[in-house]
């Protein structure tokens, strides 16, 4: 069920699918990670989404990210489940429009 409408600048459409497959690797790794307790990792990947989610023009990724970045700091295994799961959410209901 696709219910999120993202607008993204058409320019931007060559590289928006490797972006997504990409949000969905970080998927991969955080719960790899999670799984071995190796929270700097989480953390780096938290902060990446943070820093290029806005980017582009997924502001949803950039605030995932950086609840991600936060929690994995403080080792909050919940709350980075919570956020990965978030995420997952957020990529398979997303519509995108290309202006």
């Amino acid at each position: 069920m696709k219910n999120k409408k993202i607008k993204i600048d058409k320019d931007l459409k060559p590289i928006i699918p490797q972006f997504l497959e990409n949000r969905e690797s970080d998927i991969t790794k955080i719960s790899n990670y999670l799984k071995e307790e190796k929270y700097k990792e989480i953390e780096i990947i938290g902060h990446s989404m943070k820093g290029s989610g806005g980017g582009y023009g997924f502001d949803e990724i950039t605030e995932i990210g950086k609840n991600i970045e936060k929690a994995a700091e403080t080792k909050d295994k919940k709350k980075i489940k919570k956020e990965v799961k978030k995420l997952k959410t957020y990529l398979e209901d997303i519509e995108i429009r290309y202006e």
